[in-house]
C-alpha cells in the first residue's frame, strides 16, 4: 500500500502496510512501565448490582474500568498545558498528525552523578537537516524499557541547551524513550520543558513532547514519516501511539 506525500517541494513515498509502532502499551500489570511514585495502572471488570461484568464470569460483554495516569504509565503526548496555569488541551493543540521525523540514537553523557543528552549530541545527530519531529532513542536500548520502574532512579534527561537547540531548529515534536525530558528531582525548574515550549516568550502551542516511547533496535536512524496518534482526552496529556513509516528512497 504505497502512497506519495507532497512535503513542501519534495515528494516522499511511504508504505502504509509497513507501520513501525514505537509506543509502550498500558497493560494493567504490576510489571507495567512506571514513574512518578504511583502504583501500577488498573484494568478491571466493573461490578454492577453485585455482578462482575466479564464474559469469563458469565456476563454477555466485557466492561472494564481503566485507572491510569498518562504521565506515569505508558507512551503519552503532552502540550505546554502540562506546565502552565492556563489549561491547554492536547486534543485542541495537536491538530495535525503527520510529520517528517528524524530517528537518532544517543549514548547519554556523564555529568556529575547524572546522565544527560547535550546540545552537542543533538547538533551532531541533526546537522543541517530540517525536521518537524525528532525521535530520540537512548542507549542502552533493551526491552526492559517496557517494564522499568523509574521512580527514584534519576533517569537520563535533556540539558536545557539541548531543548533550546531543538526549539531554535523549529522542531515541533520531541519524542523520547524516557519518563521525562527533565531531571527527576530538579526543584520544579523543568528547564527542558520550559525551553522547548518557550515559556519565557511566545508559547509554542503547536509543539508537543512525547515520552515513554520504545524504538526497536531494528529501526535504523534516519528519515521517517511520523503519524502521531492520540486519544481525544481534553487534558494536558493523552496516551498516544506514534507510528513511523520509512521513507522509500
Amino acid at each position: 500500500m504505497l502512497t506519495t506525500i507532497q512535503y513542501n517541494s519534495r515528494k516522499l513515498q511511504i508504505d502504509l502496510s509497513q507501520p513501525l509502532d514505537i509506543s509502550i502499551p498500558i497493560t494493567g500489570k504490576d510489571s507495567n512501565v512506571n514513574a512518578w511514585y504511583l502504583g501500577p495502572p488498573k484494568i478491571v471488570p466493573e461490578t454492577i448490582d453485585g455482578e462482575t461484568i466479564s464474559v469469563e464470569q458469565g456476563a454477555v460483554v466485557n466492561f472494564n474500568t481503566i485507572t491510569f495516569n498518562p504521565h506515569s504509565h505508558g507512551t503519552h503526548t503532552e502540550t505546554v498545558g502540562h506546565i502552565t496555569e492556563k489549561v491547554y488541551s492536547i486534543n485542541k493543540c495537536l491538530t495535525h498528525f503527520f510529520f517528517l521525523a528524524e530517528v537518532v540514537t544517543v549514548a547519554p553523557e556523564k555529568l556529575g552523578d547524572d546522565y544527560v543528552i547535550s546540545r552537542k549530541q543533538l547538533q551532531f545527530a541533526l546537522g543541517n537537516k530540517k525536521r518537524d519531529a525528532i525521535v530520540i532513542r537512548t542507549m542502552p536500548n533493551t526491552r526492559e524499557k517496557f517494564s522499568r520502574q523509574y521512580s527514584n532512579t534519576n533517569p537520563t534527561y535533556l540539558l536545557e541547551d539541548a531543548a533550546e537547540y531543538l526549539k531554535s531548529k523549529d522542531v515541533k515534536h520531541l519524542l523520547i524513550d524516557l519518563p521525562s525530558v527533565d531531571k527527576e528531582q530538579d526543584e520544579g525548574e523543568l528547564l527542558a520543558h520550559n525551553a522547548f515550549w518557550n515559556t519565557k516568550g511566545k508559547l509554542r502551542l503547536d509543539a508537543t513532547i512525547t515520552e515513554f516511547i520504545y524504538v526497536s533496535n531494528k529501526i535504523k536512524d534516519g528519515i521517517y514519516m511520523l503519524n502521531l496518534q492520540i486519544a481525544p482526552f481534553e487534558n494536558d496529556a493523552s496516551p498516544s501511539k506514534p507510528i513511523l513509516y520509512k521513507v522509500i528512497e
